[in-house]
């Protein structure tokens, strides 16, 4: 397909090619996160196999693609949970632990400490770094002000809705000020009212911060209503589909689902994951 809903902008998809060519290949202009010749397999059958690409700094990138294509496992190399076979995977040049990170999981009941408040939740890495108590207080008070929290932070994870805990990971999640945000399948168990404050808080602190952001999704409309980048995987062994690029300028309100560029680049993305299904 011509125009540029098929275009690459700010993200380049260089999977395939031989491997003494692609590991030296150059980052393209305005790359935060460089993946080069990554692989791997699970009980011998490949799943990525000399898999390289280019994250853009500053940009929301969303992931999606047919079931078991691997959405998760591809962040989780890049965020340093699972190890690759083979490859090379930096941020700015730096390796992973030279790289402030943060990471939202799925299942936020079991991603927050049960025993500690809310608040304590959110500060919790800040005192891991050996932040003094006074620095701590500034920066979790920064973050109710940029999240707009209404609610009792000194009440424990248990008794919060789940909008409100997935609210507590995002911002423990940012506390650190990470250069990199991973959220996986930050929706999945939100109601509709929720998801909708959540999409609303997360461009806020796009906004505010220019944090990177990579994001899985099995939702078509989440993966596009965030994001500038929609990076579409095929079934495995999994290559790059296509990138999709989505420059509705933010903040998106809800209404967004119907503007023409959101509906055109939710038709191209169904088109391109369609034809993958087939």
């Amino acid at each position: 397909m011509s125009g540029p809903m098929s275009s690459m902008h700010g993200a380049t998809a260089l999977s395939g090619g031989a491997p003494d060519t692609v590991l030296t290949l150059p980052p393209a202009p305005g790359t935060h996160v460089t993946v080069r010749g990554l692989s791997k397999s699970f009980a011998g059958a490949p799943l990525y196999t000399n898999f390289s690409l280019d994250l853009p700094r500053s940009k929301i990138v969303s992931i999606f693609g047919p079931n078991g294509c691997g959405k998760s496992t591809l962040m989780n190399m890049i965020a340093g949970l699972l190890s690759p076979d083979t490859g090379e995977i930096l941020f700015d040049g730096k390796s992973l632990k030279d790289t402030q990170i943060g990471y939202v999981f799925q299942n936020y009941r079991d991603a927050l400490f049960p025993w500690i408040t809310a608040w304590d939740n959110i500060a919790y890495p800040l005192k891991r770094q050996g932040m003094k108590p006074a620095a701590v207080k500034a920066r979790v008070e920064e973050l109710v002000a940029l999240f707009e929290i209404r609610f009792d932070l000194q009440r424990y994870p248990y008794e919060l809705s789940g909008g409100q805990m997935q609210t507590v990971c995002i911002m423990r999640s940012m506390a650190t000020r990470p250069e990199v945000l991973f959220l996986d399948e930050p929706f999945s168990a939100l109601d509709f009212e929720m998801t909708l404050f959540i999409r609303a808080k997360l461009q806020e602190a796009h906004l505010a911060t220019g944090t990177t952001m990579v994001i899985v999704s099995h939702d078509l409309e989440d993966a596009v209503f965030l994001a500038d980048r929609i990076l579409l995987l095929t079934r495995r062994p999994t290559r790059i589909a296509e990138i999709v690029p989505f420059d509705l300028p933010r903040p998106r309100l809800p209404e967004a689902v119907a503007d023409p560029a959101f509906v055109r680049a939710k038709a191209h993305t169904l088109e391109v994951f369609r034809r993958e299904m087939r």
